[in-house]
């Protein structure tokens, strides 16, 4: 993943805090409490306290922030002539996400049927019939209430917007108020030294400081992130507005996101700590997994299936390799117990044992997860 920065002024390289982009981090804790072994308390205790209404209604968009995180929850850095500022509370993030306009909008909803074609300035389902036909076909394979949300947001994308304002400021009420009031003193400490660094020190300190999965070149022209996952956007890109913008968070670990959509300002989403994980496996069981993880390809399809299942169409189409050879690449790693299987319907669905996987030690889970 890169981040082109040559000629971007320093002063447009910012750290903000953004109570919304914390919130979907923190739902995606609550749905997917494996990738978070830091936080099992805390998400038990808030599902555990959820109104029986309001935690169906986090069921049905749960897609949204399970396992791709929308950029729905980044609204400053896609509006149109905006200024890349977040909203010093959730409301006014909210307000921000109101003014996204419906293509950005409807596009950032659906980075789940579409996010292989994340990147790639694809046009939008909205106005594209072919975009149209790949959302609604990729949310079938996902399942019925992707479905229904799909129509939905294709048919009426204004109902679909209220909806959504409405299940967050119903969270902010129910348990997230309490949660930001907790957190924010920490993220925005850890903001203001990170800006601090920047001023003092240079941008090479401050990325450094970020992750260590963070670089930038000897030019410094661009940041680079490793990650198990391709892609790259212009920070200096005048037609968005030149400008960087880096968000702590306090439920990222071992998130590193990075939105680099084309149009949109790049936005730099990291984690602020890093919880301890249980001993690793036995020798034994840790050479045989190793091994089944030693093709570079199973290792990318490993970063998928970690954050969903997919079907092996799916997982072809993403990587741009054949259906039969997925088949053999998930072979390998069904031998060694690191893919579960369950059918659904005339679906066949492939997912990564979180459970396993953690036992191979924090740098694996970080890697897949990062």
């Amino acid at each position: 993943m890169h981040i082109d920065i040559a000629g971007l002024a320093p002063e447009r390289i910012v750290f903000e805090t953004s109570p919304l982009a914390e919130l979907g981090l923190a739902l995606h804790a609550l749905s997917e409490p494996g990738h978070h072994p830091g936080l099992h308390g805390w998400a038990t205790a808030t599902a555990s306290a959820l109104e029986p209404d309001l935690a169906d209604r986090l069921h049905e968009a749960d897609f949204l922030w399970r396992h791709t995180f929308s950029d729905v929850f980044m609204p400053f850095a896609g509006v149109r002539g905006g200024n890349g500022r977040t909203g010093a509370n959730l409301a006014e993030d909210l307000d921000i996400l109101d003014r996204l306009d419906d293509e950005r909008f409807v596009s950032a909803a659906l980075e789940f049927t579409c996010h292989s074609l994340y990147g790639t300035g694809a046009p939008s389902p909205l106005s594209d019939a072919t975009m149209r036909a790949r959302a609604l076909d990729m949310a079938a394979a996902r399942g019925p209430r992707q479905v229904e949300f799909t129509e939905q947001l294709l048919t009426g994308p204004t109902s679909v917007r209220r909806w959504i304002r409405r299940l967050f400021e119903d969270c902010d009420q129910a348990f997230f108020a309490d949660t930001w009031r907790r957190v924010q003193v920490q993220l925005v400490a850890d903001a203001r030294h990170k800006t601090d660094l920047l001023r003092r020190k240079g941008l090479g300190e401050a990325v450094g400081a970020v992750s260590p999965a963070l670089s930038i070149d000897e030019a410094g022209t661009r940041i680079s992130a490793d990650k198990l996952t391709e892609g790259r956007t212009d920070a200096a890109d005048p037609a968005v507005g030149p400008g960087l913008t880096l968000i702590p968070s306090t439920f990222g670990w071992p998130h590193l996101n990075l939105l680099h959509a084309p149009g949109w300002r790049p936005v730099i989403h990291y984690p602020v700590h890093h919880p301890e994980l249980p001993s690793p496996a036995s020798v034994e069981l840790l050479q045989l997994r190793m091994e089944a993880l030693a093709h570079p390809m199973r290792m990318r399809l490993c970063r998928h299936l970690a954050r969903s299942a997919h079907t092996t169409g799916e997982l072809a189409d993403t990587h741009g390799i054949t259906a039969p050879e997925v088949s053999r690449h998930l072979t390998v790693l069904k031998k060694a117990g690191l893919v579960i299987t369950r059918r659904r319907g005339r679906y066949v669905l492939h997912q990564l044992d979180l459970t396993v996987v953690a036992r191979l030690g924090s740098d694996f889970l970080e890697g897949i997860l990062r």
